[in-house]
């Protein structure tokens, strides 16, 4: 299980060796061979597409993803969810669009005639927002109630018609696909043993090795051919078959060639509920033995951890949740809960990583000062700092260089 978990380490990159050249290729290298970068709205600590890319290239800016974007060199669109994708795979995602196209549209009902009207404002006006369409009931309303133009907008985009150039503040433009896609984008309407070659491969360039379950999460109907082509790239020879504790899982022929490449880290990473290498739950249950679940869903009396526990990751191990909120106007992130793993002994090696990565995530959040609003006990304490409940906070030292 050891290989098994610093194969997937690997593949994920969360402790890249260092990196040359401008940060933002970067960036740029880190979504590509990824495959996405799921968007999620939370802010109580960084947004979590961006901190996935940090946790991955410590020269990260928040100003990447939209340079890209504007470069045309990545795009918004569903792969499990809501994600930033590389161009060069726009292609491989025109078979959803036609699916939702003859399926009707998407779980709102959109007019017709009213996405034509959309349509023809944009053609005519340039790239708009859902707010600049109005709403005929007015008010307010729940967070899954949308006004007809934002489902028809919406329902517009998962059809392809138009893509999302930009977002202002935190909400998206749309603008004709016609003007936005870029002219060296291939649109050639990929097979369906193309597209299905397209998710095994990408999947496992990313996490070293996985089912089809894995690699068809959250894909509707798509298990089932993703199970039929495993196996004929098995027997083509194309494919492996590896035992990973209890579970059959298929990867690349060549996986475990180079084995020094797998050697694990001493560093730590805080990581984001919605990063890739922990976002299947099962899977990380199975390989790290983390039963992992997000609260901000669930009732403030029911949660264990905390609304937006963060998983730490040392060496190979999944060891602690860290729950912390960034109050961006004092410059202070606050830690409102740390609790270790069953068993975890912490060394002082973890503590000094640990303190590290904390200094990092205290700037990549924009704040310059730490405060403890728990008991993590006493070790953990000591190394955060301490100051529990006091308004005098404590910044930790400076970081050191990054791999």
């Amino acid at each position: 299980m050891a290989r098994a978990r610093a194969l997937a380490l690997h593949g994920q990159g969360v402790f890249p060796a260092g990196s040359a050249g401008r940060p933002i290729d970067s960036t740029r290298s880190a979504i590509r061979h990824l495959g996405y970068i799921q968007i999620d709205t939370i802010s109580v600590v960084e947004r979590a597409h961006h901190h996935v890319l940090w946790s991955r290239n410590r020269r990260y800016r928040l100003s990447h993803l939209d340079t890209l974007q504007a470069q045309g060199k990545i795009f918004e669109y569903w792969a499990h969810a809501a994600s930033y994708l590389p161009m060069e795979d726009y292609r491989m995602y025109l078979p959803d669009m036609e699916r939702i196209r003859a399926q009707g549209g998407l779980w709102h009902q959109a007019d017709p005639a009213l996405k034509r009207q959309i349509l023809d404002r944009i053609r005519h006006e340039g790239p708009l927002r859902s707010r600049d369409f109005e709403d005929p009931a007015g008010g307010k309303r729940l967070m899954w109630q949308w006004k007809p133009a934002k489902a028809a907008l919406e329902t517009l985009f998962r059809e392809g018609e138009v893509m999302i150039v930009r977002r202002d503040g935190f909400q998206k433009v749309y603008d004709l696909r016609e003007r936005a896609l870029p002219d060296w984008v291939d649109t050639a309407f990929p097979g369906t043993e193309e597209q299905t070659d397209f998710l095994i491969g990408r999947y496992l360039d990313a996490n070293g090795f996985g089912t089809a379950s894995e690699i068809a999460y959250l894909r509707a109907g798509v298990r089932p051919r993703v199970q039929k082509r495993l196996r004929e790239l098995e027997e083509s020879g194309r494919l492996m078959r590896v035992q990973v504790g209890d579970r059959i899982c298929h990867a690349r022929v060549d996986v475990l060639e180079h084995p020094g490449r797998f050697r694990p880290s001493s560093r730590v990473r805080i990581l984001s509920p919605f990063d890739n290498l922990v976002i299947q739950r099962k899977r990380i249950l199975a390989l790290f033995g983390f039963d992992y679940q997000i609260e901000c869903y669930t009732a403030r009396e029911k949660r264990k951890y905390g609304y937006f526990c963060l998983p730490v990751l040392w060496k190979d191990r999944l060891v602690a949740r860290l729950d912390c909120k960034a109050e961006r106007d004092g410059q202070v992130l606050v830690i409102r809960n740390f609790v270790a793993e069953p068993g975890m002994r912490f060394p002082q090696r973890f503590l000094n990583a640990l303190t590290t990565e904390l200094s990092a995530f205290m700037r990549f959040n924009r704040c310059d000062r730490l405060r403890l609003d728990c008991r993590p006990g006493r070790d953990i304490e000591a190394a955060l700092g301490g100051g529990i409940g006091e308004s005098e906070h404590n910044a930790l030292p400076p970081d050191r260089p990054d791999g």
